[in-house]
C-alpha cells in the first residue's frame, strides 16, 4: 500500500501517557510502508512491532494478547486483511483493529467494522489522523484488559464458596430476603445470615453494592 505520511508530529505532552500504553501491531506487505509507519509511530512514543503478512502474525501474536491494537492493510498477497479479520474474529481476539484502504476497498472496510473492526483510515491520510487514531484504540484496549482482569478477579473469588454458599448467592442476586432463602432452601434464616456473612467475607464486598457488582461481573446466574 502507499500511504501519504509526512514528517511526524511532535509528541503531544498533553496526551494522556496511558494513551501510548501497549502495542501498535502493524501487518502490511510494503516494506517502505511498514518502516514509515514504525518510524512515525515510535517518533510519537508508541511501542511497534510489525510484520510483513498476516500469517507471520498470526505465528508471532502472543495468547493471552496484550493490550495493543492492530493496523492492516487490505490488500496483501496470501492471506488478505479482510481473511485475517475473520480469523481473529473466530478466535475471539479482542484487539481493536484498523484497516487502512485504499478508495476502492472503503466499502469492503465499511462492511468489516459491522464484523467488529474498530475503524479504517482512507489513503492519502494524516500522520495526525494515525496517531489519534491509534491513541483511541489503545486506550479501548486497555479498557477491556481491565475488564477483563476484573471478570477473571470475581470468578475467582465465586470460586472460593461453597456450593451452598453459592446457592445463597444467587437468591440474594435474584432479590429474595433472608426468610424467603431460608425458606427456598429449607434451613434457618440464621443460617442464612451466617452465610451471607461468609460469602461478603470470602468476596471481599463491604456492601452490598460491592456483592452484587462482583457477582454480577463473575456472571452468577438469578435463580428461578
Amino acid at each position: 500500500m502507499n500511504a501519504s505520511i509526512s514528517s511526524p508530529v511532535p509528541v503531544d505532552e498533553g496526551t494522556s501517557p496511558t494513551s501510548r500504553d501497549g502495542i501498535v501491531y502493524v501487518v502490511d506487505d510494503d516494506e517502505a510502508v511498514r518502516d514509515s509507519m514504525r518510524w512515525l509511530l515510535e517518533a510519537n512514543g508508541f511501542q511497534v512491532s510489525t510484520f510483513a503478512s498476516a500469517e507471520e502474525f498470526l505465528a508471532n501474536l502472543p495468547s493471552p494478547e496484550p493490550v495493543a491494537c492492530l493496523l492492516l492493510d487490505v490488500r496483501m498477497p496470501g492471506m488478505s486483511g479482510l481473511e485475517l479479520h475473520e480469523e481473529l474474529v473466530r478466535r475471539g481476539s479482542t484487539l481493536p483493529l484498523v484497516f487502512i484502504t485504499g478508495h476502492g476497498d472503503v466499502p469492503m472496510a465499511v462492511a468489516s467494522m459491522k464484523k467488529g473492526a474498530h475503524d479504517f483510515l482512507e489513503k492519502p491520510f494524516s500522520d495526525e489522523q494515525l496517531r489519534q487514531l491509534v491513541s483511541d484504540c489503545l486506550a479501548r484496549a486497555s479498557v477491556a484488559m481491565q475488564g477483563r482482569l476484573q471478570d477473571r478477579e470475581a470468578h475467582e473469588r465465586i470460586d472460593r464458596l461453597t456450593g451452598r454458599e453459592r446457592q445463597v448467592l444467587e437468591l440474594i442476586v435474584a432479590g429474595r430476603l433472608n426468610k424467603q432463602i431460608a425458606d427456598d432452601l429449607g434451613i434457618s434464616i440464621k443460617t442464612v445470615e451466617a452465610h451471607r456473612a461468609n460469602i461478603m467475607d470470602k468476596l471481599g464486598a463491604r456492601t452490598m453494592a460491592d456483592l452484587m457488582r462482583i457477582a454480577l461481573r463473575a456472571g452468577t446466574q438469578k435463580a428461578e
